[in-house]
């Protein structure tokens, strides 16, 4: 399952209450797809910290993609 958070157009610091959220949530195999205006250093960090895996991507129009999964073990 893949979950889309567009953060966009909230504001801060709803998009990370809603990631950390949905990270509690989240299963082998699922995926968080983020949307944001800027490069999300506060949630890189707690990524980090807590063992995920992600990879970022910066679109044409300047929104910053990340795609958020469980590290494998």
């Amino acid at each position: 399952m893949t979950l889309v958070i567009d953060g966009r157009e909230l504001e801060p610091p709803e998009p990370l209450q809603r990631v950390l959220a949905a990270l509690d949530d989240l299963a082998d195999g699922d995926e968080i797809h983020v949307l944001l205006y800027c490069h999300p250093v506060p949630l890189i960090s707690i990524l980090q910290r807590n063992g995920y895996a992600w990879q970022e991507a910066l679109l044409e129009d300047g929104t910053h993609e990340l795609r958020i999964r469980r590290a494998a073990p």
